[in-house]
């Protein structure tokens, strides 16, 4: 799958950009690379892909692959949660419980 998923991020499928991601977050098919996971998610969540967008905010929530930055967490968070994904609208109200970023 790994490869197909390649072959379609390579040409800007965002859906391939974000499993790409999350078999490289896992270790799935591919040696674990939280680096370039975050790369993956990153391409996909600046074209709109809310998975991604929420994934990138974990990984800024608890520096998974970049540096810790509860700001950009946030800022990630809300992109998603502003198109109805609901586990980023959650993430976002515990940010906001706890006065994160």
């Amino acid at each position: 799958a790994v490869r197909f998923y390649r072959l379609a991020a390579e040409q800007g499928h965002s859906e391939a950009q974000y499993n790409l991601g999350v078999c490289y977050e896992n270790g799935t098919g591919v040696a674990k690379d939280e680096k370039e996971a975050v790369r993956f998610y990153r391409l996909s969540a600046e074209q709109g892909h809310s998975k991604a967008q929420n994934k990138l905010g974990r990984c800024y929530e608890n520096g998974t692959g970049v540096a810790k930055d509860e700001k950009e967490a946030v800022r990630f968070y809300r992109l998603a949660a502003e198109q109805g994904h609901s586990e980023a609208q959650y993430n976002l109200g515990v940010c906001y419980k706890n006065g994160t970023g």
